[in-house]
């Protein structure tokens, strides 16, 4: 039997945690996402960056509520703070 890669919710909890981000147990991948991008500066943007290519290249596949919490909270905070920060 094959079992597929898959990326949940918990996994990217874990991700998040293990990138020093303050995570709350039990959190949805969008409070999760919310919470990691309160604040960004150049540091924690490079990780979540790094992160979210690294999931999004990678042969697994991503359940559909952390795609989505990625593509409405990581990814628009994301290109906000490049903008912001690229525009001085």
């Amino acid at each position: 039997m094959m079992h597929a890669d898959l990326i949940d919710q918990e996994d990217l909890l874990g991700q998040l945690k293990s990138l020093g981000f303050n995570v709350p147990s039990g959190a949805t991948a969008e409070q999760a996402c919310e919470c990691v991008v309160r604040g960004l500066d150049d540091t924690r943007a490079y990780e979540l960056r790094k992160m979210v290519k690294e999931m999004y290249t990678s042969s697994a596949t991503i359940l559909p509520a952390v795609r989505q919490a990625i593509d409405k909270q990581l990814l628009p905070a994301l290109s906000e703070y490049q903008q912001s920060h690229t525009a001085r």
